[in-house]
């Protein structure tokens, strides 16, 4: 019998998962157990825990938290309708402590401080790079929350033309991609936000390049790329920090309130 792709010593939580389920739950380019699993490695969670999976997608990550945590989740997603994701969580048994919502990144329907943690897989170079956009999200996590993310990014930044190599495969939308110093960095010095981790998986390509055989064996740009780079612009990173107690957020301007007084429109 062949070597199941999906199963790995490295990732033995999301081993235990079928594998059919996981590919029916895929909705983007990784595999999200994989790089959830990763990222909780970082983390902690307790039971009981109020959890935001932000772009979240089809929900695999969701029901995966709430499982291997016991946590609740709120699954977040805007691209992805919700009425799938909630058959797929209540097919998992998860519909008391997952709760699918669509929502945009930028407009979530969410009190300050409701979460004790934010998670973002494979998401949150989206939205997350805007230098603005910290400040957004921690709002709604309690000071000492964490804030983690996992995903595609780079091994060292790209600072001037794309790679020979990489260039049949990548398109200008690529540029959101970024390394764990560049996200270290990035949060660092918002101020709000003190960093426990940045790093980058220990032949991450060789995952990403698994993971694309076993799923899209005909993504052969993407295939190729990944086979020809062999880590050294692409793999996968991850970032943890936690929301500083110390500091004070801006809050989020909604309207400017303004008088209007009739003038002159011209001198006399």
């Amino acid at each position: 019998m062949p070597q199941d792709p999906l199963a790995s010593p490295l990732f033995p939580r999301t081993s235990r998962y079928h594998p059919g389920w996981i590919r029916s739950s895929v909705s983007g380019g990784a595999n999200s157990l994989w790089l959830t699993e990763w990222l909780t490695h970082a983390m902690t969670l307790e039971p009981g825990m109020r959890v935001l999976d932000l772009g979240c997608g089809r929900g695999a990550s969701s029901i995966f938290l709430h499982r291997e945590f016991d946590v609740q989740v709120w699954a977040t997603d805007l691209w992805f309708g919700a009425d799938e994701r909630l058959r797929r969580i209540r097919d998992a048994g998860a519909g008391h402590a997952v709760f699918p919502i669509h929502a945009d990144a930028r407009s979530l329907p969410f009190a300050a401080g409701f979460f004790d943690a934010v998670i973002s897989i494979d998401s949150f170079v989206y939205y997350g790079t805007d230098d603005l956009y910290l400040n957004y999200l921690a709002r709604f996590v309690r000071p000492g929350g964490q804030i983690g993310i996992a995903g595609a990014g780079l091994t060292q930044e790209i600072d001037g033309p794309v790679p020979e190599h990489l260039r049949g495969w990548w398109e200008p939308s690529m540029a959101c991609l970024h390394s764990a110093r560049w996200w270290h960095r990035h949060w660092e010095r918002s101020g709000i936000a003190s960093v426990d981790l940045t790093d980058t998986m220990t032949d991450g390509w060789k995952h990403w390049l698994e993971w694309q055989r076993a799923v899209a064996p005909d993504n052969e740009p993407e295939i190729n790329a990944i086979t020809a780079d062999r880590g050294r612009y692409l793999g996968y990173v991850r970032a943890v920090a936690r929301r500083r107690a110390d500091t004070a957020l801006d809050e989020p301007i909604s309207s400017i309130p303004v008088t209007y007084a009739k003038q002159p429109l011209h001198r006399a």
